[in-house]
């Protein structure tokens, strides 16, 4: 089944015509044809079934062919604070954040991260980290985009931190406790339940000031074992094991 992204109400529409570049991945790469069904979803949890009425140079015509499906949001929302990654591998994280199901992307931009992003240019990185993930969204067939929030310094994520509880961070002390212990029941934590963070630090890791800043915005430091993992590794992993805690 093909899907394809379009607006609220757009979904909600008699007809939904989508004009040459909204059409494209549709007619160029995925060349359907009169007739074919395509499955439109809004990103805000709707879902509707249509099909191709109308073919030509500069639009495409969709006729919905069933009702509105509502899908309801995961049990508990999960926001990833990633510090940002260099090259590509932050494109890959978005992309598998939202394969499992995270709520919101906070990009953190830290004393260490190797990628730096001017005020003037934290525009064009959300719009662009966005598009990633609203593909990812119409690949892995969730109904739910993520909310990608703007690129910030360190200390500016403190006050969503606080905001976010439990969040958890992947700490290299020797004072942090293996994540699957923090989440046992009998642990001296708050389990995750309606909402959650996992906060991931840069390849060169956090700064010991930065640690203790979020230490004192209530993150819970955890380890991930012997091994020193890729930030993007980090980042999946908390995120699976928030997952299955979480369901």
């Amino acid at each position: 089944m093909h899907r394809h992204l379009v607006t609220p109400d757009a979904l909600l529409a008699d007809t939904c015509v989508l004009g040459k570049e909204e059409a494209r991945h549709l007619q160029t790469v995925l060349r359907v044809k009169q007739g074919d069904e395509v499955q439109l979803f809004d990103g805000q949890g709707r879902t509707r079934q249509a099909v191709v009425a109308e073919l030509a140079k500069h639009a495409l015509t969709l006729s919905p062919s069933a009702p509105v499906v509502f899908h309801a949001k995961p049990a508990c929302a999960l926001t990833l604070f990633a510090c940002v990654s260099k090259g590509k591998h932050m494109d890959w994280t978005i992309e598998k954040a939202v394969e499992l199901g995270v709520a919101r992307i906070v990009p953190v931009v830290s004393a260490r991260t190797i990628v730096r992003i001017e005020s003037e240019d934290r525009d064009a990185k959300a719009d662009r980290w966005m598009r990633i993930a609203e593909e990812a969204t119409r690949q892995c067939g969730s109904a739910w985009c993520p909310e990608i929030l703007l690129p910030c310094s360190l200390t500016e994520s403190l006050a969503l931190v606080k905001a976010t509880t439990p969040t958890f961070v992947a700490a290299l002390t020797p004072e942090a406790k293996p994540l699957r212990e923090c989440l046992l029941p009998t642990a001296n934590c708050q389990l995750p339940t309606a909402q959650a963070g996992w906060f991931v630090g840069p390849e060169g890791d956090f700064t010991p000031e930065e640690l203790a800043q979020l230490l004192e915005a209530g993150a819970i430091p955890v380890s991930l074992g012997k091994s020193v993992l890729r930030t993007e590794t980090a980042c999946l992993y908390g995120l699976c094991v928030l997952n299955c805690v979480s369901l």
